[in-house]
This record gives structure tokens, C-alpha cells and sequence, in this order.
């Protein structure tokens, strides 16, 4: 049988650097990723930190092309060349994902640097949007260095992979 999905997923921040953090999943802990501008419980768009916030983890999406899909209990979406997420406040698309040809600023999901080859949606102003307090907060894989992100969470692929088996629809994503 396999094991229940994790209830909770805890980020702390890590010692001396306000964009690093310790991940801790059951009884696994991994290195993380945060905002280049640390964490804020007043998350606006640009700001670059990643929210204080509880976030369900909704969906996610993989790149087909740079590997087989990920096993995992979550709806896992592939990434398609057309797919974008909009993150321009004012848009009636904000904080949600769009199609190509999109003239108003987006996210490309397809990204070259394969941060999006497993990127996981969290629920921070997805379900209740409000124009201009922050989109496209996702948990996706890590730059090398673990070097700070827009203000998603971001860890390694090879815990991403061994985390994900272990991810429910139901998982929370709290950002201390």
C-alpha cells in the first residue's frame, strides 16, 4: 500500500541568507530556493519574495521532452510550446494560465533553463485572486547554487522527484 500523502510541507527559512530555506517533508528534509528579496507576508507583483502564506499545492505541469512524467498523485499537465501564465495586474487572465500569441506580460513555460521541467501550482492568489498581489508562485526545480527565485520555492530535481510520490492534492505548502 502506499504511503499517505503528506498533510503539510514546512519551509523555513534557513540561517544567513533570506533566500535560502530548509524544506522539511515528513521525515525528509531538503535545501531550498526563496525570492530574491526573502519572504514577505505582504507579497505584491515584481516584489520578488515568496509569500508567508499556508498554499495548497493545485497541479503541476512537466516538459515531456526532458523526461518521462514524474510518478505522482497530483494532475500533472504537460507543457506545450503555446503555454503561458499571465502576471499582468489589470488583466482579466492574471494569475492564470494563458495561450501564445499573448501580447500582455506572461511567464513562458517552456523555459531554457528547465526550472519548469516539474513546476507544481500553489494556491497563493489562484483561488482568490486579487489584481496585483503576486502570480505565478510556484514549486519548481532549482538553479544550480540553489540562487534565489521571483518568489517561487524551488529545490533540486532529484528531491523533487523523490518528494512528489508523497504530494496529494490536499498537501499544504506553508511558507513560515
Amino acid at each position: 500500500m502506499p504511503p499517505k500523502p503528506l498533510a503539510e510541507i514546512i519551509v523555513r527559512l534557513a540561517p544567513g541568507d533570506p533566500s535560502r530555506a530548509i524544506l522539511q517533508a515528513g521525515h525528509l528534509t531538503f535545501r531550498a530556493a526563496l525570492g530574491r528579496s526573502g519572504r514577505s507576508s505582504r507579497k505584491r507583483e515584481g516584489d520578488g519574495a515568496t509569500p508567508i502564506a499556508a498554499m495548497r499545492i493545485l497541479y503541476g505541469f512537466y516538459r515531456r521532452d526532458h523526461g518521462a512524467p514524474p510518478q505522482s498523485r497530483l494532475k500533472l499537465i504537460p507543457i506545450r510550446q503555446w503555454m503561458l501564465w499571465c502576471d499582468a495586474p489589470g488583466d482579466a487572465n492574471y494569475n492564470r494560465p494563458v495561450r501564445a500569441p499573448f501580447r500582455k506580460s506572461h511567464e513562458k513555460m517552456t523555459r531554457s533553463d528547465g526550472l519548469y521541467d516539474i513546476c507544481l501550482v500553489l494556491d497563493w492568489n489562484v483561488a482568490m485572486r486579487k489584481q496585483g498581489a503576486g502570480s505565478a508562485i510556484f514549486f519548481h526545480l532549482a538553479r544550480p547554487g540553489y540562487t534565489p527565485t521571483e518568489g517561487c520555492v524551488a529545490i533540486a530535481r532529484r528531491d523533487m522527484e523523490r518528494l512528489l510520490p508523497l504530494i496529494g492534492p490536499q498537501t499544504v505548502l506553508r511558507a513560515l
